[in-house]
């Protein structure tokens, strides 16, 4: 239940979205403006833009000359937290953040399986720091043990014959996409208190099932309040609505 109305909400038409429930779809419904009209509207790359571009067009020669990568981190471990603020030309840029501290500087990603990290550092001449291998194997169960434990004898064989492929184990490699429009619309307090609320109203009954969405939601209030903290790191206060 929300029960405020931030200022920054002034100007938009209320429903589910703003009484009831986070609602994006709500949100979206109840506000937007059909355009009908042609592109004459839209304007052309500033001079900010195509110098910046100009940059990403020299670093993908850099890094096509250096055999595929140009810079790979072997030690730090990839979270939302992990790097310090990272940008292509600060003075320059209206959104800013990549996905390390350094432009094209491939980030370790381990959760979904120690041996693809391991093998897709050393294909481009690198090595994963052997105490991160450490943790990963001998500490850290990953996505891609997970897996492969719960595989029948049946799927183990099709798997190893390569007769089946897109198990998935494959999706290790892929992204959650989050909805970060919602950041935006509520910020992370209160979409934090949200999700709050949830745990000590929503699922009371200590079922199996319930007892692994606490987990989960707990895990989320986590995951936004790192989130909330990468905004400072990059001096930005996303605690509250966008203005």
């Amino acid at each position: 239940m929300i029960n405020t109305w931030p200022k920054e909400w002034d100007g938009f038409t209320e429903g589910r979205w703003s009484t009831t429930s986070v609602n994006v779809r709500d949100f979206i419904k109840k506000n937007y403006t059909p355009y009908d009209g042609d592109e004459s509207f839209l304007a052309p790359p500033t001079e900010a833009t195509k110098k910046l571009w100009e940059q990403v067009m020299d670093l993908s020669r850099q890094e096509r000359e250096a055999g595929g990568v140009l810079d790979m981190d072997t030690k730090i471990v990839s979270t939302i937290t992990s790097h310090k603020a990272g940008y292509l030309n600060k003075d320059l840029e209206k959104i800013v953040g990549i996905q390390t501290d350094k432009p094209f500087k491939r980030s370790l990603q381990p959760f979904g399986g120690i041996r693809m990290a391991q093998q897709a550092c050393k294909e481009y001449g690198y090595e994963v720091d052997p105490e991160v291998v450490e943790i990963f194997t001998k500490y850290r169960k990953t996505h891609n043990q997970g897996v492969f434990d719960a595989y029948t004898p049946e799927m183990r064989l099709a798997r190893h014959s390569a007769i089946l492929t897109g198990l998935p184990d494959a999706y290790g490699r892929g992204r959650i996409i989050g909805d970060y429009r919602r950041v935006a619309l509520y910020g992370i307090d209160l979409l934090i208190e949200d999700k709050k609320h949830q745990i000590e109203t929503s699922l009371v009954r200590m079922t199996s099932k319930n007892i692994r969405l606490r987990e989960e939601l707990a895990e989320q209030v986590r995951a936004l309040q790192e989130l909330k903290e990468l905004g400072n790191i990059y001096g930005f206060d996303i605690s509250k609505p966008a203005a």
